[in-house]
């Protein structure tokens, strides 16, 4: 199979090119820096050269491929939120996903599927269930993919992105969009998470009731190459492990990977003050289960957090 990602030389796509590459694919990947690309990736990669968030030649080489993979997008955590890392945030998803479309409405040779990436923040957070008709925070709902999108900034953005990407239908395309949670793996969220704990300030954020919706890196990689493959997965995949956990159980089980005590608990008016709007994202979230890959047949290698856990830290 020839596979075209944009995002390729980040955290999830490095991952998945090796991946693609290793059982035999040809893999051609999108960056701003070819020369950085192919030290990161390695010879067997194909890299060309453009910036994913703006139209350009490199809409061309999209033809010829079987597939898309769209992984591109600025990281989201970890700051405070302005109107210009927002619209930053909006453009490098929606815009590129919008020119990956373009692209394959004027491919010569057509690519058969697009696996786009999107994320749970579509969902209302845990609190708002209740007014989204779902269920009382109480009841512990699993939200699965036929679930009614949030009203928060990243449900919006999510479904603009995804918007997007479904445009590609009416191409003939196989189209998927894979709603991810926390991935983790040696970079990426969980190291931001963990430093509190390496400097013995670890503790469960705001109540702890919150829920957590993860993914273990080694399952998000195989779950976009199910999703390549399986040519009856279309529309929205819920891209998280079947084991999602309030925060405080993430918390003891954090702590006890990093063999540090979690005693230090952050209250909900410290990170509003530290991370302003952000903040709503670590102190609500939403019990997502990943109903389409198991009615499919994926198998998660860590759907346990302690095991997954484990596995990262060794």
């Amino acid at each position: 199979m020839r596979v075209f990602v944009t995002g390729g030389t980040g955290f999830v796509g490095q991952q998945l090119v090796a991946a693609l590459v290793a059982r035999g694919d040809r893999v051609t990947v999108l960056s701003r820096s070819t020369a950085r690309a192919r030290q990161t990736l390695g010879d067997e990669v194909d890299c060309i050269e453009g910036n994913s968030a703006l139209g350009g030649d490199w809409q061309q080489q999209v033809s010829g491929h079987d597939a898309v993979v769209n992984l591109a997008g600025q990281a989201i955590g970890g700051k405070r939120w302005n109107a210009r890392y927002k619209q930053i945030l909006t453009d490098s998803r929606v815009e590129t996903t919008r020119y990956v479309a373009e692209a394959l409405e004027a491919a010569s040779e057509r690519p058969k599927v697009l696996v786009s990436a999107s994320g749970t923040d579509y969902y209302p957070f845990d609190v708002d269930l209740d007014a989204a008709g779902l269920a009382d925070l109480e009841d512990d709902v699993a939200v699965t993919e036929s679930a009614r999108p949030g009203d928060s900034f990243l449900a919006r953005l999510c479904r603009s992105w995804e918007a997007e990407a479904m445009c590609a239908v009416a191409l003939g395309v196989r189209v998927v969009c894979m709603r991810s949670g926390v991935v983790l793996g040696d970079q990426g969220p969980l190291q931001q998470m963990a430093k509190p704990f390496r400097f013995l300030l670890g503790g469960k954020l705001g109540k702890g009731r919150q829920w957590f919706s993860w993914i273990h890196l080694d399952d998000a990689v195989a779950g976009y190459v199910f999703a390549l493959d399986r040519s009856d997965v279309t529309g929205a995949v819920n891209l998280v492990a079947p084991g999602a956990v309030r925060n405080v159980e993430l918390t003891r089980a954090l702590a006890k990977a990093l063999h540090r005590p979690a005693i230090m608990p952050v209250p909900t008016f410290a990170l509003k003050l530290a991370l302003g709007e952000f903040h709503e994202y670590l102190v609500h979230g939403r019990r997502v289960v990943p109903e389409v890959l198991v009615d499919a047949g994926f198998e998660f290698r860590y759907p346990d957090i302690a095991v997954a856990l484990a596995s990262v830290y060794g």
